[in-house]
């Protein structure tokens, strides 16, 4: 009989690979996506629902990712400041001037999953600056 390997979960922080993702000609969405598999870790073969397997992940050319349609002009981001009437709106051509790297930041974190496998656990998103 042969059986199954299970992972436990020692040594998974040592065995975590360094990926790099291009986002040149990608639209933001497809690439969140693909991000967020490797973060999570449905990309290894060895993925178990309860255990932090995903690798750490650095976007790279984050400027030149695209949006479809006219979410370039109608897609808004929000934030608040705590103080009264301090909702402020922010449009994706306005974030993508000033910061592209959190739109893409933004777009996986609201792939990953709301319990602790999602916040943290050497669950980094790193992206570098235009280029």
């Amino acid at each position: 009989m042969s059986t199954t390997y299970f992972p436990s979960g020692k040594g998974l922080a040592e065995n975590r690979k360094w990926l790099v993702v291009d986002a040149k000609g990608k639209t933001v969405g497809r690439l969140a996506t693909e991000v967020a598999r490797i973060l999570s870790g449905k990309n290894n073969p060895a993925w178990t629902p309860f255990l932090d397997m995903g690798d750490h992940c650095v976007v790279i050319n984050a400027r030149h990712a695209k949006f479809t349609g006219a979410k370039n002009d109608q897609k808004i981001y929000y934030r608040h400041t705590l103080y009264p009437g301090g909702l402020r709106e922010t449009t994706v051509k306005e974030m993508f001037e000033t910061k592209p790297e959190k739109v893409i930041e933004l777009a996986v974190k609201g792939m990953l999953p709301k319990t602790k496998l999602g916040k943290g656990n050497g669950q980094e998103i790193k992206s570098v600056r235009g280029c």
